[in-house]
């Protein structure tokens, strides 16, 4: 891939996994990526299957996603343009990916071979340093939802999660901020049923909190939102 379409694809973007780099260390790491594009329902890491590349979302929106013993699909985490998928493909041992990354929207990724970062980090020790940074802050991300789904009330979950969603991919409109998602996904990230879901929606719309419709909610103040219901 040529550098000027690598620049063209991230502008506006500052993904953790550049930061600190050179000029030419980037142009090296750049000039090495491969362009792909995923389909809504396509998946860019598949759970179980050998971790062979490193993904870095450009473009549209996936998920994270694992499957239980008995087979149901758990929804983790969203995926925004500048985050990176598939850091398994770094790591010196070969190793099975442990999530699936399932594109939502259409969506670009810049992708490298794990012999491509492998070969990119031994030249490169600030590129390592931030892939560990990055595994770091999912461990965290992590930690807090797995202490908030203990602690907190599904009241307190629906609204942190409605409002990082709000901060990462929310658009501004003239209203406030509007997010593209479905009751199922918010359930499923703050861990709560869709029935409380949509009854908590219901409630903060009938407050002026937010507007609810179709696969989208406007939010009038996020601020508001997570003090409202902190």
């Amino acid at each position: 891939m040529s550098l000027s379409e690598a620049v063209r694809l991230l502008r506006g973007l500052a993904p953790l996994l550049l930061e600190g780099l050179s000029r030419d260390e980037r142009a090296v790491l750049l000039e090495a990526a491969t362009i792909r594009r995923f389909k809504p329902g396509s998946f860019i890491t598949r759970e179980g299957f050998p971790a062979d590349s490193i993904a870095l979302l450009v473009l549209g929106r996936a998920r994270f996603s694992c499957t239980t013993i008995e087979g149901a699909t758990v929804l983790l985490r969203h995926v925004h343009p500048g985050e990176v998928c598939g850091m398994a493909a770094a790591l010196s041992h070969p190793v099975e990916y442990l999530l699936d990354t399932e594109a939502i929207k259409s969506s670009v990724a810049l992708t490298w071979s794990r012999a491509e970062i492998r070969r990119a980090g031994a030249n490169c020790p600030r590129l390592i340093d931030n892939i560990m940074l990055l595994s770091y802050d999912y461990a965290r991300w992590y930690r807090v939802a797995h202490i908030s789904a203990i602690g907190q009330t599904a009241r307190q979950r629906l609204a942190l999660v409605l409002g990082d969603l709000a901060t990462g991919i929310g658009q501004k409109v003239e209203s406030g901020v509007e997010v593209s998602v479905r009751n199922e996904e918010l359930a499923n990230e703050a861990n709560v049923t869709i029935f409380t879901a949509s009854r908590l929606l219901n409630e903060w719309q009938r407050e002026g909190v937010l507007v609810k419709t179709r696969g989208k909610i406007i939010l009038h103040s996020t601020q508001s939102l997570l003090r409202h219901h902190s």
